[in-house]
C-alpha cells in the first residue's frame, strides 16, 4: 500500500499496518474468547457502517457460539464529529437477558457509545462490553469502560479498514491519518 492516500481533498499518511491491526484484533479476539467462555451465547452487536472490517476480522478470532447482529449510527459530518447521533438502524431482535458486546470502529469522545449504552439499557441485557478497533483516550469524554480496545491512538481524523472521509477510504487495509496541512 501507499505511504498516503488521497481522498477529495484531503491527504492522509499511513500510521498503522494491516499487520499492527490484524495482530491486536488477534488479541482481543483471543480476550473476549477467554471472558465469555462460560457465559451464554453473546450477542456482538456491530456499529455500522465503519466496524464492518473489524467486526468480519474479529469474528475470526472468536473461538465460542456467538451470534452477531448490527445497529446504523451516524456522528461525523466530514472530519468533525456533529456532537448528535443519529440512529439510522435498530435493534431487529429482544437483548434481555442477553450478553452484549458493542463492536465499534472507533471511539473518540463517546458519543455514540453514550447513545447505544442508553438503547440498550432499557432492553434489560445481563451485561454490555465494548469492544473497539481504536480509542482515543484523550478524547473520552464518557464514563463507559471501554472493555476490549486493539489500539489506542492520539487525537487525530483517520480512515481506512472501515473508517471513512465523506464515505471514502472505508477500503483501505491500513489506518491512515490526516496529515498536517
Amino acid at each position: 500500500m501507499s505511504a498516503t492516500v488521497t481522498l477529495f481533498d484531503k491527504t492522509f499518511r499511513r500510521s498503522i499496518s494491516h499487520e499492527q491491526l490484524i495482530e491486536a484484533i488477534s488479541r482481543v479476539g483471543r480476550q473476549i474468547t477467554l471472558d465469555y467462555a462460560h457465559k451464554e451465547c453473546p450477542l456482538f452487536l456491530g456499529v455500522l457502517n465503519g466496524a464492518f472490517m473489524f467486526m468480519g476480522e474479529l469474528l475470526q478470532h472468536i473461538d465460542l457460539n456467538c451470534e452477531v447482529s448490527f445497529v446504523k449510527l451516524a456522528s461525523y459530518s466530514g472530519t468533525a464529529t456533529t456532537g448528535k447521533v443519529q440512529e439510522l438502524i435498530g435493534l431487529s431482535k429482544s437483548i434481555e437477558g442477553r450478553h452484549v458486546i458493542i463492536v465499534e470502529d472507533i471511539v473518540d469522545t463517546g458519543g455514540s457509545i453514550d447513545h447505544l449504552y442508553q438503547l440498550l439499557t432499557v432492553h434489560h441485557p445481563a451485561s454490555i462490553a465494548v469492544a473497539t478497533l481504536l480509542f482515543k483516550p484523550s478524547s473520552y469524554n464518557k464514563t463507559y469502560k471501554i472493555d476490549y480496545p486493539a489500539l489506542e491512538i492520539p487525537d487525530k481524523f483517520i480512515v481506512g479498514f472501515g473508517l471513512d472521509y465523506n464515505q471514502l477510504g472505508r477500503n483501505l487495509k491500513d489506518i491512515y491519518e490526516l496529515a498536517t496541512e
